[in-house]
């Protein structure tokens, strides 16, 4: 098989949570540890940072790894899920792995994949781990897909364990609380593991303090030591802040490739981390967080996230798709000037769409699509959904006509947004 047939064969052969849901989700490791050991147990080869939460993970593990790769370390970096092209998920200092790797490693494992059948996220992992000792990665940036106690990368021996925030999302497999979903993100937390957690939550501190107890660790509030301060910026693509440790002034005038306001907890969640990657050892200076910083998108690939498309309309596309994440980008929206706004929206079905509507601003246009996959929520349901909150517009039959006719109807004081869905967004990057 060529690298577009063994493609074919892994999305055929092996289920895809992103693509088809429920149907691809286990809850067990037993599948991934029988991965890994047909490789050796390659997780035990290699120094792991391990990153869950709810929202930012994606953020704060491409800036570790910016940060580590400015260090000089041969960085590796796992996430998910891709946009494009499905070597995103495996990177080394900032180079997707080599097609080559992906066909040898699918043909010399695939008798055993026919016989356990994995998920496709199970073999991604271990072809993951299997590529980062066999390339001798110094460190490894290990994004959990979702959840923790029971992800695939939760079988990682990290020096430092990282949780960015927790809200409302996958609550079929998580629970329904924020209480529950702590517990399962929790379950990342190992003996004697230092953890940086990003955000103080009441509801969450308890179950956090508890598992960090029982696993004789300390936990890190990245809020209480870092604070973020933006500069005012003429430029929609830049964004210059000043950075706070402990009260005092840290780094000064930064030039930073994570725009949007809402980075300002990942970055401070991501330096917290970097801290306690230096006392374990790690080289990490001021110039290498600041050029980690500033370089990310060379250093990792990092897209997706505020991500402008052009400057004439303005042209944005964000990849949140809970509430959160999507009130983080309605508050960006409120920092920008514009006369009207195009917004395209597609979901997935197994979203809280209801609760993701009653969000959005009924002074918009909508352009209502269906991303292209079976998990797709129907454009024209979405748009009858969305006319009960008031939000009205025009459905498509593809996210590529939808994206089309906003532009084109857009002036050029105007905004046009491209969101909902990770898998939107990845049709239009």
């Amino acid at each position: 098989m060529d690298y577009k047939e063994t493609l074919e064969w892994l999305f055929s052969q092996l289920p895809m949570y992103q693509r088809d849901g429920q149907s691809a989700y286990k809850a067990d490791l037993k599948t991934t540890e029988d991965l890994l050991e047909i490789l050796g147990d390659p997780q035990k080869k290699f120094k792991a940072i391990h990153v869950a939460g709810t929202n930012g993970k994606g953020s704060v593990s491409h800036l570790i790894a910016s940060i580590l790769t400015e260090a000089g370390y041969k960085t590796g970096l796992y996430t998910s899920p891709h946009l494009k092209d499905f070597r995103e998920r495996i990177k080394i200092n900032g180079v997707m792995i080599d097609e080559t790797f992906v066909v040898e490693f699918v043909q010399a494992h695939q008798r055993e994949f026919e016989k356990i059948k994995p998920s496709f996220f199970e073999m991604t992992v271990a072809m993951a781990f299997d590529y980062f000792v066999r390339e001798k990665v110094d460190v490894a940036v290990v994004e959990v897909g979702m959840g923790g106690r029971l992800d695939s990368t939760n079988l990682v021996e990290p020096v430092v364990s990282v949780i960015t925030n927790i809200g409302l999302d996958h609550t079929k497999f998580l629970g329904d609380t924020l209480e529950k979903i702590a517990s399962e993100k929790a379950g990342i937390i190992k003996k004697e593991v230092p953890v940086v957690i990003g955000k103080r939550q009441p509801e969450t501190e308890p179950v956090f303090h508890s598992a960090a107890k029982a696993n004789e660790t300390v936990l890190h509030y990245a809020e209480d030591h870092y604070d973020i301060k933006l500069l005012n910026s003429l430029e929609p693509n830049k964004q210059k802040m000043d950075i706070w440790r402990d009260n005092e002034v840290f780094l000064e005038d930064v030039d930073s490739g994570l725009l949007g306001r809402y980075q300002k907890e990942n970055i401070a969640t991501a330096l917290q981390a970097a801290e306690l990657i230096k006392e374990k050892g790690f080289r990490v200076e001021n110039d290498h967080i600041r050029d980690g910083l500033e370089y990310i998108k060379k250093n990792t690939g990092f897209i997706g996230r505020w991500h402008v498309l052009d400057l004439n309309p303005l042209t944005v596309c964000d990849t949140a798709h809970n509430q959160d994440g999507i009130k983080a980008v309605l508050e960006q929206m409120d920092d920008l000037t514009f006369d009207k706004l195009h917004f395209v929206l597609g979901m997935v079905n197994d979203k809280d769409v209801d609760g993701i509507l009653s969000l959005l601003p009924t002074q918009a246009t909508y352009y209502f699509c269906k991303p292209d996959i079976p998990r797709g929520l129907d454009a024209e349901i979405l748009q009858k959904r969305a006319e009960t909150f008031g939000l009205k517009g025009l459905f498509y039959n593809s996210v590529e006509r939808a994206f089309s006719s906003a532009y084109n109807n857009a002036r050029p004081l105007d905004l046009v947004f491209v969101g909902g869905s990770t898998f939107v967004v990845a049709e239009i990057i």
